[in-house]
Parts: C-alpha cells; sequence; structure tokens
C-alpha cells in the first residue's frame, strides 16, 4: 500500500531533519552535516538537497530564517521536530522488531491446532458435565 508524502521520511529527509537539530543551517551546511553524520554512506546532491528543502519548507519542518544572495538558512520548526522524532521512534521500533524472536508459521500452525484441540476437549467436558 503506497504511503502518503512525508508519512515515513526518507533515509534522506531523515538525516537533513537531523542535521537541523544543533543549529541552523544552509544546504551546503546540511550536505556535509549528513555527510559526517554517516561516515559518507550518505551523500545527498543538490537535486535532491534542493527538492527536499523545498518540501519541508512547503510542509512546515523547516522555515528560512536568512537570505544571503543566493544561500538561504533555514531552521528547523515545532512540526519538523515532532516529524523527526515520529520517525526516530518509528526506527527505533523497526530495531527492536528485527531482535524479537520470530515463530515460524509451522509453529504458528502447531499452536493453533492444539490451541483448537483443547477447545474442543473443553467443550466436550462442559457439555458432559451439564448433562
Amino acid at each position: 500500500m503506497p504511503r502518503k508524502p512525508m508519512e515515513a521520511l526518507t533515509e534522506s529527509m531523515f538525516y537533513m531533519l537531523m542535521a537541523f537539530q544543533t543549529d541552523e543551517m544552509c544546504g551546503m551546511d546540511i550536505a556535509e552535516s549528513v555527510e559526517q553524520h554517516t561516515g559518507g554512506r550518505v551523500r545527498i546532491g543538490p537535486a535532491t538537497l534542493y527538492t527536499i528543502l523545498g518540501k519541508f519548507e512547503n510542509e512546515g519542518y523547516i522555515q528560512e530564517t536568512c537570505v544571503e544572495g543566493r544561500k538561504r538558512t533555514y531552521r528547523i520548526t515545532d512540526k519538523g521536530r515532532a516529524a523527526y522524532d515520529a520517525e526516530l521512534l518509528r526506527l527505533k521500533l523497526c530495531i527492536l522488531d528485527s531482535e524479537r524472536p520470530v515463530r515460524k508459521a509451522t509453529e504458528e500452525k502447531e499452536c493453533v491446532s492444539s490451541t483448537e484441540q483443547e477447545n474442543s476437549i473443553t467443550v466436550s467436558s462442559l457439555a458432559l458435565h451439564t448433562t
């Protein structure tokens, strides 16, 4: 099922909002921060960077604070911080889910079958006791 836009952040979006947690930033500062945070694993090019900044601004996640020629500086808003916190929680829950033991489908079927047998026996026993 497709997600609604901005419902779950992409990796680039998440790291860009992470960059704003410390200070106001311009686009180049954001790109450098993301690269440093990820040890170079995630690099955001100009097209992605400015597309996401536009989406964030339209969504109210960031607000422009200063314009110096072509350089624009932004700060995160309360809505942006809430989106970051929600995504951070979602990712932490994903990690917890991955660490939780999972029952195999065959174990679940056996469990359901034995439960059905127990319920059947219980129903039969109740029928014998009431007659």
